[in-house]
């Protein structure tokens, strides 16, 4: 089972992650694409990675703009599964 991040460890976090913000007991970022096919291929792919790590976000879609939602909710925080799905994503946009 993930374990949830100290607040320390948290703001180390943060300062890896590019574009991320922290809210309650999670990380948000919004990607925006040129266009609905590539925003929903952006979706397909973050999903494939999602449903291998067993552990997936919490996002929504209008149009060409994806808002992410990452947290842990068994343990009621942030954990490292958070912060590799983050990285992850970023690397389908890179």
């Amino acid at each position: 089972m993930a374990t949830k991040l100290t607040e320390d460890e948290r703001a180390r976090v943060l300062k890896t992650l590019s574009g991320w913000s922290e809210g309650d007991n999670a990380i948000s970022k919004t990607f925006v694409f040129k266009n609905f096919v590539e925003a929903f291929g952006f979706m397909t792919k973050a999903a494939i990675l999602a449903e291998k790590m067993n552990h997936h976000p919490e996002w929504s879609n209008v149009y060409k703009t994806v808002h992410v939602t990452l947290t842990t909710h068994d343990v009621g925080g942030l954990t490292e599964l958070d912060v590799t799905l983050a990285k992850a994503m970023d690397g389908l946009v890179s």
